[in-house]
Formats: C-alpha cells, structure tokens, sequence
C-alpha cells in the first residue's frame, strides 16, 4: 500500500537498472537483452508478497530533490510495531526486476541443404524435462489527529497517525515538516472513511550521514489484511500526466491479476526484425506506448509470470532463497503461520550475491507475477484490487530475432525455396513491429533493406487453378 509524496510532484519508486546485451545460454535460444522498469518516467516500483492475510510491501522510491522534503504517506490498515517495519536493500529491487524484465533472444536459421537430415536427428533425440511447475499533543487533538507510534528506523523518521478528518490530517502533515501537495485532503479522505491509519515516514538527517549512501534506501512493512490490494490514489494528487508503475507480487500458489480492472497479457513471443537487437529499448517503449494507449489506459498488462526456481530464457538468475527472504516470502522454511508483528524481512549481508537458486526435488513454492499499469486519475479512479488464482502457466513478454542462413541460394535444391520463404518471413516481421508500435512500415522496411510487396490486383489468378479468393 502505498503513495509517495514530495514537494514537486508525487512519486514514489523507480529501480535503477542497466540495459545488458550479453547472450546467457537458455533451453530455448539465447537471451540478448532486455528492457527494464527504467525506460519510463515517471514510473515507480512495489515488491508485494502475499499468503492469506499475511502481506508484506517493499518500496523503492526514485526522489533526487533535498533529502529535508521527501515525505513518504501510506495508507495501512493497523498500527504496525516496530518490528513490522524494516530498511532494506536497492539492489533487491535490481534483482527482481533484471530477472522478470522484458527480454530479447535470438536463434540462426540452420542451414536448408542439412535440414532434413537435421529434421530427423532432432525428432529422435530425447526432448530435456521441463521443470515443476513532535508537535504539541494538544494541537494534535484540536485536528482530529493521534499519533498512535513513533519510530526511527535506519535513515527515517516514521510515525503511525490516525485521523478523524482529512483536512485536519492535512494541516499536521504540513504542520510537522512533511511537505506534502495542497489539496491532499481530497485524496486522504477515502482511507479516513475506511478507518485506516497512515504510515509517514521522512528523512532523519543525522542517520542518513551515516550510513553514506546518496540514495534513499526502499522501506519494507509487513501487516495482516483481508484485502488484497494497492492504494494508487494518493500517488495521483498532483502527478504531471500518467505513471507508470511496475509490481512485483510474489504468491504461493499462482498468477495474480487484478479484479476491478481488466487484465491483458501484452503481446508476446512474435518474430521481430533483427535490427531491434541495438534498439530493443526504444522497441519495448514504443510497444508498451501504443498498447497501453489502444486500451485507454485502463488496463493492467501482465509481464512475467514464472516459478521462481527457474527461467527460460534467462534475463538474470532467479532470487536466492534469502533473497525471497529479504523480499518478505515468509513460507520458505514452512513458516506459514507467521504473524505481522515477526516479519522476516532482515537485512541480507552484502556478501551474499545473487545465485541461480537450486532445484532439487522440483519447483520452489514461489509465483512471481510482474504487473505493469500506466494510470491516470480519470482512467484509475479506485485503488488496485488483487486476486490470486490457481494458474500457473508461464509467461513472459518475450520478443523473437530469428537470423537468416547466409549461404549460397544456389548451394542446393531446397536453398532456393528456403530464401523465398525468408523474404515472406521479414515482410511479416516488418508488419508485426508496425503493428505492435504504430511506427511506420516504410521506415521499418528501408532499416531491414526489404523491398515492398508488389501490389496484387484482385483479378490476379482468377482463372488459374482455381479462385485466387
């Protein structure tokens, strides 16, 4: 649950990741590249885990202004003890989001003259095994405010508030150093009426110059709740267009989607041009761009969905299981019952570097649903209900280069009929990206050197062999 809130705009996660472009070996092809959570403004990051009533949240804000106005405001649903409250580790984030990110891989056409022969290899060779699925006490009361906590937790101030109004929680925010938007009152009010509590937290100066780091480091809170779900609303108090946010849920037993917004896999695992292997990034953008406008920014678009025990292919190796830990996935170690007030989110030793994690005796009881949502006030107008479901099938926003064989037309009979049937191959290619960006074909034609289709009159072949229609 959250909502981030500083003095130019609102805000609240964005993990800071690298385009790579080194192959990695995989069941099907070779990973090369990938698109991260990085490409777009605006956007924001939320690690959610969830079993029963159980959830824990991991925040990861983007703010670079002075460190004296960043302001964090959460809706919660109890006063959490200090112990529910944890600071942990940007490289987390990094992690999760390198591993589930959109990714690219590449395959080479063999050879046409030894296809048959390889043909019949590959259908008797045994196929591998798929893996298992401080202010006056008195003024507080005079607003309708009570601080029901106060802690300090590595560089942050933090305190557990409830209120009896929103305008008077809006004064004592503003009263007490939070620099937040005028006209949060409006947005604070929903969470008020439902009797929720706020979780504020800012930057406590003298712990920040301690600990070295010129970045905000991601707030982690763990509580018990009947609802599932995001609170997106006060992220849009005075945001300066859409935003884009990125989720991370991490469930036990399958996909998670949203139930007061349709949820739409994104277009996948299609033939791209191979030029796309030095611009996958803008690719991606673009893709994403004209998908979430085609559905009017009302929509929720599903990235990845894997067992965290395995990936193919592989954009990253899936988290360690103290990873999972660090991240709130409390069931590991078949601590299923335990309580909020005892969230295992310590710290993870920075001696301990990410590994592919093991898979002895099938798949780790870890979903990892990776949700993307461009919003809007007016396309959004509630917060982001969850539902976790029994599927597990494997998805991933996957996009294909397929490198043509570069040998002789002439080498051999079957040579001939290979590279016609390429030529119709690129020219689907260039309509696929087209379609999938909007951008225009001529332009894709001219970067893969393709000549545009004859134009075919409607009487073509009419009286030869048969009906051309």
């Amino acid at each position: 649950m959250f909502a981030s809130i500083r003095a130019a705009a609102v805000a609240v996660a964005i993990a800071a990741s690298v385009f790579a472009s080194h192959p990695a070996h995989a069941f099907c092809g070779f990973y090369v590249g990938r698109a991260d959570a990085s490409l777009f403004n605006e956007a924001s990051q939320v690690i959610m885990v969830r079993d029963g009533t159980h959830t824990v949240i991991s925040m990861q804000n983007d703010y670079k202004g002075d460190a004296k106005e960043f302001a964090l405001v959460v809706p919660v649903p109890q006063v959490l003890q200090r112990g529910q409250i944890n600071v942990g580790e940007r490289k987390l984030f990094e992690h999760i989001d390198a591993y589930s990110g959109p990714r690219l891989v590449e395959y080479f056409d063999p050879d046409p003259c030894a296809r048959a022969e390889r043909d019949r290899m590959l259908e008797s060779a045994p196929r591998p095994a798929t893996a298992g699925a401080a202010p006056a006490p008195r003024r507080e009361k005079a607003l309708g405010v009570t601080v029901e906590a106060q802690y300090t937790v590595g560089e942050y101030d933090i305190a557990i508030l409830s209120a009896r109004e929103s305008d008077g929680l809006e004064t004592w925010l503003t009263q007490n150093g939070y620099r937040i938007p005028s006209g949060a009152a409006k947005a604070l009010a929903p969470y008020i009426r439902q009797n929720m509590k706020f979780f504020v937290a800012k930057v406590n100066l003298v712990e920040r110059a301690k600990t070295g780091l010129t970045w905000l480091r991601p707030l982690q809170f763990a509580f018990d709740s009947e609802k599932f779900m995001l609170p997106i609303r006060l992220g849009m108090v005075n945001a300066q267009g859409p935003q884009d946010l990125v989720i991370y849920l991490m469930t036990r037993n399958g996909r998670v989607e949203t139930t007061n917004y349709r949820t739409v896999k994104l277009p996948a695992n299609m033939d791209v041009p191979v030029y796309l292997k030095d611009e996958f990034p803008a690719f991606y953008k673009s893709l994403f761009d004209t998908q979430a406008k085609r559905e009017n920014l009302r929509a929720v678009f599903t990235e990845y969905v894997w067992n965290m025990s395995w990936c193919d292919p592989c954009a990253a190796d899936p988290l360690s299981p103290e990873e999972l830990r660090q991240a709130g996935v409390f069931w590991l170690d078949g601590d299923a019952g335990a309580t909020p007030s005892s969230p295992p989110i310590a710290p993870l030793p920075t001696s301990v570097m990410p590994r592919r994690m093991p898979t002895p005796g099938g798949a780790q009881p870890v979903i990892l649903t990776r949700l993307h949502v461009r919003y809007a006030p007016d396309t959004f107008p509630e917060d982001l209900m969850f539902q976790q479901t029994k599927d597990r099938e494997n998805f991933q926003a996957r996009y294909v280069l397929r490198h043509a064989w570069k040998g002789n037309p002439d080498a051999c009979p079957q040579a001939r009929g290979y590279f016609e049937s390429v030529a119709r191959r690129q020219e689907k290619e260039a309509q696929t990206l087209a379609s999938l960006t909007n951008w225009r074909i001529e332009d894709i034609r001219g970067k893969m050197s393709l000549k545009a289709p004859a134009k075919r009159e409607w009487w073509d072949g009419l009286w030869k062999q048969g009906l051309a229609w």
